[in-house]
């Protein structure tokens, strides 16, 4: 396994492979700036969008209730968008995403409302049928060699049907206080409300939320940088390995004292943040997800490594059925009610905000935070071309625009990476 490490760490950080980097004669790696286009384009494309629509909107895009209202309207895309990344970095797809989402919202209605089960258990026996659901379609792609298009395709329809019939053909509502808190409700005031100056005030604790999630970030960049140097690849010089964090803690900064003046952090957004930590810990610093990596990036090479591959696919498509039961208990408790409609087009939504992040076509390429940050970007444009008052057509014209500019530019570096190495 231990060759499959550095190819496969590095398959997730966009860098080059250490060996053959041009080096010094002392034998040091070679430091040197160099902007990787697969790597930061979605993130300066991210920040262009967002100063568009902020002059668009004469700076509503940027109001507190605002950004709480775009995080917790896109939550349950970017749950599937992390599970979503997994497969397609391993070279796969899921069309049935939306209908589990639809079929788990069910069976958490009938179970909470109708049969008044406790909503801790019936959320945990929800996870467990997402995680059912997800490996029989795992087994079929796995072991059975079925492509994942046809059986997600077949997915997409039998839980649509199977949602229809738990429900039969109506909603099902109320849903209990917890449940609808961790949909929409927000953290209380901890530490009371302190004085921001010309900000106004903002909650202590969500403050200081916000300075662990940085110093968070700066550590784990520091980490990923000296692992990268000990593979002998090439890093950012120090003052702008400095600027990058300074940059990142800042946008973090913003987002958290925005939400802060509002109504505190939204519960999902904590639960968010955890899965974002968690997914890009297994991708990044467990075997796991390095053999994700490996699997999408060169089929044949991890085989031949000890992979066991017919395992790997199962497992995710066990974990992106775990994903969309958590994503349908979230939708169903915003709405506070469980409808046969519920999830209709979430599977486009999750594998645009995937290839919009910097996953690649073909696989093996691919971030958490970059498929989080393609959902993020789908769901500003929502938002403010509605503040904008641009009708639904327009909308879908400019998502369809964005995806296949995300696409053809994936294309293009490598094209262009290609041509580079002759």
């Amino acid at each position: 396994m231990s060759s499959i490490a550095p190819a496969s760490a590095d398959a997730g950080a966009g860098a080059s492979v250490g060996v053959g980097d041009p080096r010094p004669p002392d034998g040091k790696p070679l430091r040197r700036f160099s902007l990787n286009l697969r790597q930061s384009g979605i993130y300066v494309a991210f920040a262009l969008i967002i100063v568009l629509f902020s002059v668009l909107t004469g700076g509503d895009l940027l109001q507190p209730q605002n950004i709480s209202n775009i995080i917790v309207q896109n939550s349950y895309i970017l749950i599937l968008a992390i599970g979503m990344i997994l497969i397609i970095i391993a070279g796969h797809i899921d069309l049935s995403v939306g209908s589990v989402v639809a079929v788990s919202g069910a069976i958490a209605a009938v179970l909470m409302v109708e049969h008044h089960v406790p909503w801790p258990l019936a959320l945990l026996i929800t996870l467990v049928v997402g995680g059912l659901i997800g490996a029989w379609q795992g087994f079929w792609i796995a072991y059975f060699g079925i492509p994942a298009f046809i059986v997600t395709l077949a997915g997409m329809l039998l839980f649509r049907a199977l949602t229809l019939t738990v429900l039969e053909n109506q909603g099902i509502g109320p849903f209990p206080d917890e449940v609808r808190t961790l949909s929409n409700g927000f953290t209380s005031g901890y530490f009371g409300n302190i004085g921001l100056g010309p900000l106004g005030g903002a909650d202590l604790f969500s403050l200081l939320v916000g300075v662990v999630a940085v110093v968070g970030i700066a550590g784990t960049q520091w980490r990923t940088r000296k692992a990268r140097l000990g593979y002998q690849q090439t890093v950012d010089p120090m003052p702008i390995f400095l600027l990058r964090i300074i940059a990142a803690a800042a946008v973090v900064l913003a987002v958290v004292v925005q939400l802060a003046r509002f109504k505190n952090l939204p519960w999902v957004l904590v639960l968010l943040a955890v899965l974002v930590l968690g997914y890009s810990l297994l991708t990044n610093r467990v075997v796991f997800g390095r053999q994700i990596y490996a699997v999408g990036g060169n089929l044949q090479a991890a085989t031949l490594s000890g992979v066991k591959v017919k395992s790997v696919i199962f497992w995710i498509f066990v974990n992106m059925g775990v994903l969309a039961a958590l994503a349908g208990v979230i939708f169903a408790g915003r709405l506070n009610q469980a409808g046969p409609t519920a999830g209709n087009s979430f599977e486009l939504d999750a594998i645009a905000a995937a290839f919009i992040g910097g996953a690649a076509v073909q696989g093996g390429v691919g971030k958490v935070i970059g498929a989080i940050t393609g959902g993020l970007i789908m769901g500003v444009i929502n938002n403010g071309m509605s503040l904008i008052g641009a009708p639904s057509e327009q909308v879908m014209l400019v998502k369809g625009i964005v995806l296949l500019a995300a696409v053809a530019f994936d294309v293009w570096t490598k094209r262009r990476a290609g041509l580079a190495s002759r």
